[in-house]
Order: structure tokens, then C-alpha cells, then sequence
């Protein structure tokens, strides 16, 4: 079982944001310390076994990577943050922590909302698709993340993959991923989710699939 290290939230690049901008005005305090003091209570009530950050950027990973080591407290074992093929920005700074720090990522949205199942560039989207039902949610859905899932059906169809089949696979193949967060309303869409654990996808494809985020890299920060 698994619990957020969850406390009063700093200004940062998150949720579309794409770089850090420095907010002087910020009443933000250092609360690494307290948050895992508080975890800490609860893994030794029994509560839970394990810690993990989510929404997290290097700065913060770091730090509470510091305080656990030099406070003795519970070290975070994962961090679950967005990835997929309109997100990469995990792979900057934190795919190297997540290798160096045996930190694994649990990815979540890796089909982008269902954006990369194709069902909107299709227009095969039922009505109680998330996008039709909570159109706010535009995160994935900009004129350069929509042409990028464009190029990247395109690439899959060429495979012989069905777009979501790529994107998945894509995901499960990183190295810094130890687990990734699927959802599905209908039961053929968790059969194809599960079954893109064994799909392996060439070196040529992923050369392909950079080639694409090299033209439009994270079109959904």
C-alpha cells in the first residue's frame, strides 16, 4: 500500500506549465521535515509499508531524499508523475534520479486522457469518453499535442500497432518505470491495455517515435 508525501504545495511548473518561473511572493515553507514525521507515525502504526512522492520535481525529490537520510525517516520508493508520449519531460532530471536513487516511476496518464487511443482524431469517442464528458480537461488536447498523436498513428498503423498498443508499450519499456497506470471503461480497453505488457517495440520504432518528439517534444507539459 502505497501513500503520498503530501503537504503544503510550492509554486512550480506542473499541470501545463512548461518552465520554472520563481515566485518571490511565495508562502511556501520548508516542509520536507514535517511531511515524512507524519508519514513516519503512520508506516510504524502499521498503516502502510511504503512511501512515494507524486507531482514531484528534482528539487523537491531531492530534498526529501535528504531529510529522510539525515532525519532517519521513510524513504520514498516511487514517485507518480504523468508520462506518455505527450509528456516526456520526466526524462530531464528526474529519470536520472529515478536510476540513480532507486526511485521508480508509476506513471499515470499514459494514454494522455485516451487522446492516444485515437478515439478523437477518429471521432469514435463515446459519449461517456472523459473528454466529452469533462471537456475542461484540454491538457492533451492543444494543436501541437493533436499533431503530434496524429504522426504518432500514423507510426503505429505502419507497425501493425494499434496506437494505444504503442503508446503503452512505449511507456512499459522505460527503464526508470516500475509501474504504469491504466484505466478503462470497457472491457476490451483493459484487454488491450494488459496485453501491451507484451509487446516489445524495435529499436528502429523507438528511433521513429523520437524522431516525432524531436520535431514536437512535450506538446502536453
Amino acid at each position: 500500500m502505497y501513500t503520498n508525501c503530501i503537504g503544503r504545495e510550492r509554486t512550480t511548473n506542473t499541470f501545463g506549465v512548461r518552465d520554472y518561473q520563481h515566485h518571490p511572493d511565495d508562502q511556501w515553507q520548508d516542509n520536507f521535515k514535517n511531511v515524512l514525521e507524519g508519514l513516519d507515525e503512520v508506516v510504524k502504526a502499521g498503516k502502510v509499508r511504503h512511501i512515494g512522492l507524486s507531482n514531484e520535481k528534482a528539487w523537491g525529490a531531492m530534498r526529501y531524499l535528504e531529510e529522510s537520510k539525515n532525519k532517519n525517516l521513510p524513504r520514498p520508493i516511487t514517485i507518480q508523475n504523468a508520462y506518455s508520449l505527450l509528456n516526456r519531460v520526466y526524462e530531464g532530471d528526474m529519470a536520472e534520479i529515478s536510476m540513480r536513487e532507486n526511485i521508480g516511476l508509476l506513471a499515470y496518464s499514459p494514454m494522455a486522457f485516451g487522446v492516444l487511443s485515437g478515439k478523437y482524431i477518429k471521432n469514435t469517442a463515446g459519449d461517456t469518453a472523459r473528454l466529452k464528458l469533462f471537456p475542461r480537461f484540454a491538457r492533451y488536447s492543444s494543436e501541437q499535442a493533436t499533431t503530434a498523436t496524429q504522426k504518432y498513428m500514423a507510426l503505429a498503423e505502419q507497425n501493425n500497432l494499434s496506437l494505444a498498443q504503442m503508446s503503452l508499450a512505449f511507456v512499459n519499456q522505460r527503464p526508470f518505470v516500475t509501474s504504469t497506470i491504466i484505466g478503462a471503461t470497457t472491457l476490451e480497453q483493459l484487454k488491450e491495455n494488459i496485453a501491451s505488457i507484451t509487446i516489445d517495440l524495435s529499436d528502429e520504432l523507438l528511433l521513429d517515435i523520437n524522431a516525432i518528439h524531436s520535431i514536437i517534444p512535450n506538446p502536453a507539459p
